[in-house]
């Protein structure tokens, strides 16, 4: 399975930042992987015109479940389509906590990317006390069952583990521990979506950067990943890339 290398820039970057994107161009020839770089809304439309005829895709960070009406402040699937978004990042657990998203919210969210034909990337991961609970698994496989529609196909979904515990804070799960959750995950998308659940990407994220990338990457169902802070820099975004072999 071609591995998936998802950027997240979250609120950082304003134009000048478009550069670091445009600096990736040149090692898409040879990459062996999908690139997607996700950076805020008011870059997107520029980055989907920094990046044409590249291997690149650009990406959002979140949508409203409805096409349109009086959602103040909020974007559709359809107008992130009209700009040239093909992924869209759902239910990140800094919207699940900082926003109260459900993962029936979440599921409704991923309904409306599927229908306008972008691939949703779906987050799931437990809490530092979740885990010291014994209950890792147990909570991202409800998430995981309650967050997925029924529209969610291979070809229109990505799933994303990444323990709330290990997001920008420099911690990351053993092997041992990553290889666990992927192989949990992968056995529930193969129950809820049957054949299409074995070839459902699943990426790793939560401080990964160049230096811990290949390591991840080797761990069988991993099959890409989901990165933060470190796909701001070209240099160190591209070193996440080309372990991706």
């Amino acid at each position: 399975m071609r591995k998936l290398i998802a950027g997240n820039w979250k609120m950082n970057g304003l134009a000048s930042s478009l550069a670091e994107i445009e600096a990736l161009k040149g090692i898409t020839d040879h990459a062996a992987c999908d690139i997607v770089v996700c950076p805020p809304l008011t870059l997107v439309e520029k980055a989907v015109e920094r990046v044409r005829g590249s291997g690149i895709a650009i990406g959002a960070q979140d949508c409203h479940a409805r096409t349109s009406g009086a959602y103040t402040g909020d974007v559709s699937a359809e107008m992130l389509a009209e700009i040239g978004a093909r992924f869209v990042i759902l239910g990140h657990s800094e919207r699940r906590s900082a926003y109260r998203e459900t993962d029936g919210a979440v599921a409704a969210k991923a309904v409306a990317v599927h229908e306008t034909r972008l691939t949703s990337i779906i987050c799931v991961g437990e809490t530092r006390a979740e885990r010291d609970e014994g209950r890792a698994i147990e909570v991202v496989r409800a998430q995981l069952e309650a967050s997925i529609p029924n529209t969610a196909t291979s070809s229109n979904t990505v799933i994303a583990y990444e323990p709330v515990w290990a997001i920008g804070t420099g911690l990351v799960p053993t092997l041992e521990q990553i290889e666990e959750m992927h192989s949990s995950i992968r056995q529930a998308l193969e129950k809820r979506l049957g054949e299409e659940g074995r070839d459902v990407r699943i990426l790793y994220g939560g401080s990964v950067k160049a230096s811990n990338a290949r390591a991840i990457f080797g761990v069988r169902n991993v099959d890409g990943a989901l990165v933060g802070g470190a796909s701001l820099k070209a240099s160190e975004f591209a070193g996440i890339i080309s372990a991706a072999v």
